[in-house]
């Protein structure tokens, strides 16, 4: 594993991840569910209801195999897949009020990541950069609490192109006003991992086990 391509792997602690990310970055960008939010199981319950209530049993690990595509990207891949005909925008509308209104409030933290942005805020400059939309993911930073120590927030339609290219990580570091290899990403989804390469910015795998 080159110094480009860290990984944290079963090693799901604040001490090991502060080994990993030690360097001369000027700003840390983290994708958020998954990633900060330890909320996967809870979208994957969503989209799993929302493609039942249409008539179309879906297996929900494609949303880990996709996590970090836009909503309506992840159901073109449904729609590939297993041959339905869902509208991609209205499958994410329905989806996203499911959980805005079931789902959001109990959201709990992948408690290392979010102890390592508590610590490097003021320090750093920090930005988080989702494919979610911007409303589900201002809430989900603020029932984690740490929506104040955002600097940048970079979410689905924010770009022309999202995850896994490399446009919303720019975007993030242009806001920021840091060059993008002084930034540092932290994802859980192999899009986001493209897509920071892409960008030129080093990594960090947050793996979900």
């Amino acid at each position: 594993m080159t110094q480009d391509q860290l990984a944290i792997q079963n090693k799901r602690s604040f001490e090991a991840l502060l080994k990993l990310t030690a360097g001369d970055y000027q700003a840390f960008l983290y994708d958020c569910d998954g990633t900060l939010a330890d909320n996967m199981q809870a979208h994957k319950e969503t989209y799993v209801k929302v493609a039942a209530g249409q008539g179309v049993t879906i297996d929900p690990a494609i949303v880990d195999e996709f996590a970090g595509l836009p909503i309506p990207a992840v159901v073109v891949e449904i729609n590939k897949r297993y041959g339905s005909s869902f509208d991609p925008i209205a499958f994410e509308q329905t989806k996203s009020e499911l959980f805005y209104h079931e789902f959001i409030a109990e959201t709990k933290p992948v408690q290392f990541v979010v102890d390592h942005l508590v610590a490097h805020a003021g320090k750093v400059k920090i930005g988080v950069v989702s494919g979610g939309t911007t409303k589900m993911i201002r809430k989900t930073l603020e029932v984690l609490q740490i929506d104040h120590l955002v600097e940048v927030l970079v979410c689905a339609g924010d770009t022309a192109k999202g995850k896994p290219f490399p446009d919303p990580f720019l975007l993030a570091a242009e806001k920021l006003g840091v060059a993008p290899d002084r930034c540092l990403v932290f994802e859980d989804g192999e899009p986001g991992v493209q897509a920071a390469e892409a960008a030129g910015m080093r990594w960090v795998r947050v793996d979900q086990v």
